[in-house]
């Protein structure tokens, strides 16, 4: 689907028609709007998310989407969370997305979420995995990427343009539900951890789903997250994974209905079993019919009251390698040696090697009925368990892979037990060394201090 460009001036009647409907209403209540853009390039380019694939795509197996849903609470400002069918939306993608917004239609922010699916069948975008590789991309290939980079920042902007235009008097409710596909894959071993299936690791199966329901008693759309990659299959074709297979199949269970997935903290979760195209629709399948389970039993009402709220801060990283250290890594092979040639290159340039990462943490609280948190990069699941056990459990939704997917994010159990996630995976990132030990502190106090103090277990 290709969507018409949205007009300043179009956006500013919505906005006129949003507080005339406010104001006409004997209550105040939910306005919310959905669109969705297909974001598949007709041209070729490289996928993201594994390093042997060094092609560019052989074929397209399954369409993928942005997909944009606004909402505004009474008379108060819009807030948009935007999903996208990609590896990762870099930072800079997405604070793009939210300058255009904010000047074309008056969007704080704070009331901006961009959450990636991580699916690894999806075009690269410039700024994520830049060195996944493990060797130069050839300029051609690093053109088309550009190319995509820009036409999908675009399409990021028209999508959420045109969900705030679509918007209309609606009633939201939301509801939990579970599916079970998700294992936990650091497998511990006599020399470490191995990818592989962990039965005894820890997960989060919970499913929360957000319902919106026009006046007429329609579907508008319908938002579910769960904590798991995207990652059933890794062949050198466009796919959705099973986050584009579960919207899939949840627009064809309501007809008109936009469906919206985004991740939870799965970045030590691989869906199981995996590896075929038909497993990705199993998974797919099982997400639809859980959600439809869910949204035809009782779910619990939101009233019109959004509070969207958002901290910058750093990340420490460890102590960063000597030259020396990396003058000897650069004569190993394969991604190791790659990246430390990537961070001598920096030094002969006279840059200096980063000693932090730029990081965020959002909260959107709908009065005291649910919370959401958009943490950015590869979250592991420990965040999303230690949340909801500091903070009601049954009133919080954790979503990560939001807003920027600038590498893992260990908590500090797995920091400690050392790994892929732990450590290993920054080469890809170009990250030069892992993160600190106390990111999981500093990213709790972050969420402690922006979250409303009600949805704290100890809160009366």
């Amino acid at each position: 689907m290709k969507l018409p460009r949205i007009s300043p001036a179009l956006v500013a009647l919505a906005t006129i028609i949003f507080s005339t409907l406010i104001l006409d209403a004997a209550e105040p209540r939910w306005l919310a709007g959905a669109a969705k853009v297909d974001i598949t390039p007709d041209y070729p380019v490289r996928l993201s998310g594994y390093g042997s694939r060094k092609t560019e795509f052989e074929g397209v197996e399954q369409r993928i989407f942005a997909k944009a849903l606004a909402l505004r609470a009474g008379d108060g400002p819009v807030a948009v969370v935007i999903t996208v069918d990609n590896c990762g939306v870099p930072g800079h993608v997405r604070d793009e997305v939210a300058r255009r917004l904010k000047a074309k239609a008056g969007v704080p922010d704070e009331r901006i979420a961009v959450c990636s699916s991580h699916t690894h069948s999806a075009p690269m975008l410039g700024g994520v995995l830049s060195t996944l590789f493990g060797v130069d991309v050839p300029a051609d290939h690093a053109e088309r990427i550009m190319r995509y980079t820009r036409e999908t920042t675009d399409k990021l902007e028209q999508v959420a343009l045109s969900a705030i235009a679509s918007a209309k008097p609606c009633d939201l409710a939301w509801a939990n539900g579970e599916v079970g596909f998700a294992m936990n894959r650091r497998f511990p071993t006599a020399t470490g951890f191995a990818n592989k299936p962990n039965p005894d690791g820890p997960t989060d199966h919970a499913l929360p789903i957000l319902r919106v329901t026009a006046a007429d008693g329609k579907i508008v759309a319908v938002l579910a997250g769960y904590a798991c990659h995207c990652t059933t299959t890794g062949f050198n074709r466009i796919h959705g994974d099973w986050a584009g297979c579960a919207q899939e199949e949840i627009e064809k269970a309501f007809p008109g209905a936009i469906a919206l997935t985004a991740l939870g903290c799965a970045g030590d979760q691989n869906p199981n079993p995996r590896g075929t195209y038909e497993l990705a629709i199993q998974h797919g399948k099982a997400l639809a019919t859980e959600t439809a389970r869910v949204m035809k039993g009782g779910m619990h009402p939101l009233p019109p009251a959004l509070d969207c709220r958002m901290k910058r801060f750093a990340l420490p990283f460890d102590t960063l390698p000597t030259r020396e250290e990396f003058e000897l890594r650069v004569t190993g092979k394969g991604s190791g040696a790659y990246h430390a040639k990537k961070q001598l290159e920096r030094l002969d340039r006279g840059e200096k090697l980063a000693t932090e990462l730029p990081y965020s943490v959002q909260t959107w609280s709908f009065g005291k009925d649910l919370a959401i948190v958009f943490l950015p990069g590869e979250v592991v699941v420990d965040y999303s368990l230690r949340l909801k056990r500091e903070y009601d459990g049954n009133r919080l939704w954790v979503n990560a892979y939001a807003n920027d997917v600038p590498c893992y994010i260990p908590s500090r159990r797995v920091w400690e037990e050392g790994g892929y996630e732990a450590a290993g995976a920054m080469l890809y990132y170009d990250r030069p060394t892992r993160l600190a030990p106390q990111i999981e502190e500093l990213i709790i106090g972050a969420v402690r201090e922006i979250l409303p103090e009600e949805y704290r277990r100890s809160a009366k």
